[in-house]
């Protein structure tokens, strides 16, 4: 079982503030599972306008974190030997259900569990929990591209 800082997963996701929306990975299983955290602050920057007086974190960044997760284990599971400068990920479908809310001071625990990984895309599981609530979960296929720009 591997564990990524902050700064391992930099060199795998292309994503910087304010959309890196992931902080640790605290399991990974390549080809099994991942499971990530995403500490949800008072300051973030969406929460004045998402909803002054009731901040609640936005659906689509929730969605954003688990494919970021899921980009994660999807890299560990068939692309470990590729630079990442070299891909470019594409998000496909979503299918998700919204069960409730995350606030400011909450901790996302972000899981993804391959249903379908390819060669170049793949199908995902992944839900998002605060404590022992479940917040979300989502079928997510993405595909992925090498560039090949640093040939």
């Amino acid at each position: 079982m591997k564990q990524l800082n902050i700064d391992e997963i930099k060199k795998i996701l292309p994503h910087r503030f304010p959309f890196l929306l992931i902080d640790r990975i605290i399991k990974l299983e390549p080809g099994k599972e991942v499971v990530a955290i995403k500490n949800i602050t008072a300051n973030e920057g969406f929460f004045p306008g998402h909803f002054p007086g009731n901040p609640v974190m936005p659906g689509n960044l929730i969605v954003e974190a688990m494919a970021q997760a899921g980009i994660v284990l999807f890299y560990y599971s068939k692309l470990k030997n590729t630079d990442p400068k070299d891909l470019i990920y594409y998000l496909g479908a979503v299918k998700v259900r919204f069960r409730s809310p995350a606030q400011p001071g909450d901790q996302l625990k972000l899981t993804a569990k391959p249903l379908k990984l390819l060669a170049s895309s793949g199908v995902l599981h992944a839900e998002a929990f605060v404590g022992n609530v479940k917040v979300a979960d989502a079928q997510i296929s993405f595909s992925v591209k090498q560039t090949n720009k640093n040939a």
